[in-house]
């Protein structure tokens, strides 16, 4: 691997026009540099997302939130950076994937230290928007920037197998350094955390970060203004139906907004020369099978970090600190399954692996539906908790490979940005609706307040579990393949011939 890499990284300096001297041994501490940069950037946004979620009473307590208020803490970001993430991936393609990536960890890390220094609940809620653009920016072009920097078929394999676990590993190990930072020092360390790590990412990006050439193309405007004003209505839709359910005349106006300005954004992609989206993305078989898990897959599993952290500290009672560790097995499962899949992926093909993924998640979710107040973490929690983060293991971290394995290189940052749009988009929607399958749940159990707060839990989670039988069914589309000796030769990886039929 570290042959490919160096070999890689040679190339893609050959195109920016540098001349590369450096002995092998320097080659290969370059691209570990690189591969290490991406990657924390990557995990600085994933993290993002979950760190705050154990903060917000400390931040309610001490900015003065209302309780509507607090969740536009996290809805802010979330709106912002799903809104923009497809034109971030696009504008990487046209202006420069290096440039949008420093760009972008260069906004995310002044936003960050903005907001842990936010002395008002407005200059917070500003600092997470701004924390939601620079995401967008960096995002997409940091899948991208893998993609193209590591051309070596294994290479590719192993980076994106990476790429995946830090992007799913990362919610689980949110709350964990969220519980810490919030119980030892304070909820502002959550932000303040990015500073440091930010700052690294901004300065080797610019030391080490090969140049790629741009493209000699126009941005499609009337696509960029579709979709991202469509895509942050539908997650403005959800997050309403989230809080005031789907009854809401808020909600049934953006929720069919969006819906309209997607609908006329595709059709705008399909008659554009350059368009934003190019939709031939979708037309390879095995692409648009790991595109539709890829939105479906979040759906179901965010509903195990945001109900667990309910049920671990209001009904078992542990603390911020101890919730965070509570999700250990989760987090430790997914890196071993991320593990396996470069050599798990070459032998069997994503359809084996995913559906193993799948099942293993579903099995996990309906476990979760036995919980009662008098469950404790062993073993049936510790026991849900290691199948789904096996499942999501296995079931997401072949997603990544499938859909940047053959893309084009000038394609790379739209088809990043489509990626990371449906996970948002998926995750948003996917918490919405178990919200609010919650909220009718729990409204309808009798008994004591713990009662009917597990009740609207365990059926959040048998909707999950349903949820999760549909990536299981979509698994069942991708093609059976076995690695060729022809493409062996050709240096190609079975996903790739299995997908390009």
């Amino acid at each position: 691997m570290e042959h490919s890499l160096s070999t890689t990284l040679s190339s893609s300096d050959a195109v920016a026009g540098t001349r590369v001297t450096a002995s092998p041994r320097a080659s290969r501490l370059r691209s570990g540099i690189v591969l290490a940069t991406l990657l924390t950037c990557q995990l600085m946004i994933v993290l993002d997302i979950t760190v705050m979620n154990v903060a917000l009473p400390r931040i309610q307590s001490d900015l003065h939130f209302s309780a509507t208020g607090l969740s536009w803490v996290m809805n802010s970001y979330s709106l912002v950076f799903g809104g923009l993430l497809l034109l971030g991936g696009r504008a990487g393609d046209l202006f420069g994937r290096r440039n949008l990536f420093i760009a972008g960890a260069t906004l995310f890390t002044l936003a960050s230290l903005a907001g842990g220094l936010a002395p008002t609940a407005g200059w917070l809620l500003a600092a997470r928007v701004v924390q939601g653009i620079g995401g967008a920016m960096a995002g997409p072009n940091t899948l991208a920037l893998l993609t193209t920097t590591f051309s070596d078929p294994k290479a590719r394999m192993r980076v994106l197998a990476l790429f995946s676990g830090m992007s799913s590993a990362g919610f689980a190990i949110g709350l964990i350094v969220g519980g810490l930072l919030t119980e030892w020092l304070s909820w502002r360390s959550v932000l303040f955390i990015n500073v440091p790590f930010g700052l690294a990412v901004v300065v080797l990006a610019l030391l080490y970060l090969p140049t790629a050439q741009r493209q000699s193309a126009h941005l499609d405007l009337p696509g960029a203004f579709t979709a991202t004003t469509g895509v942050a209505a539908l997650v403005y839709g959800f997050i309403s139906a989230a809080s005031d359910g789907w009854g809401s005349a808020t909600t049934d106006i953006f929720l069919a907004a969006g819906a309209a300005l997607i609908i006329a954004f595709l059709a705008i992609e399909s008659r554009t020369a350059q368009p934003l989206l190019p939709l031939r993305l979708f037309a390879d078989r095995n692409r648009a099978a790991a595109y539709a898990n890829m939105f479906l897959t979040p759906m179901a599993g965010m509903s195990m970090f945001f109900f667990l952290t309910q049920f671990l500290q209001d009904v078992l009672g542990l603390s911020a600190l101890a919730t965070g560790f509570a999700f250990l097995p989760t987090a430790a499962l997914m890196f071993t399954m991320i593990r396996l899949i470069p050599r798990l992926l070459p032998r069997f093909g994503p359809k084996p692996v995913t559906l193993v993924g799948a099942g293993s998640m579903v099995t996990g979710l309906i476990l979760l539906t036995q919980l009662t107040t008098d469950s404790g973490y062993f073993p049936l929690l510790f026991i849900a908790m290691i199948l789904i983060g096996c499942g999501l293991g296995l079931a997401v971290s072949p997603l990544n490979v499938i859909i940047m394995s053959n893309v084009e290189p000038h394609e790379a940052g739209a088809a990043g940005g489509a990626l990371q749009t449906l996970q948002q988009t998926g995750a948003s929607l996917g918490l919405a609706i178990l919200v609010t399958v919650f909220g009718t749940a729990t409204r309808s159990a009798g008994g004591s307040i713990q009662h009917a707060l597990v009740s609207g839990m365990t059926t959040a989670f048998a909707a999950a579990a349903g949820i999760a039988t549909l990536t299981f069914v979509v698994a069942l589309t991708f093609r059976a393949v076995r690695p060729t000796t022809a493409g062996a030769r050709r240096g190609q990886t079975p996903v790739t011939e299995s997908s390009s039929g």
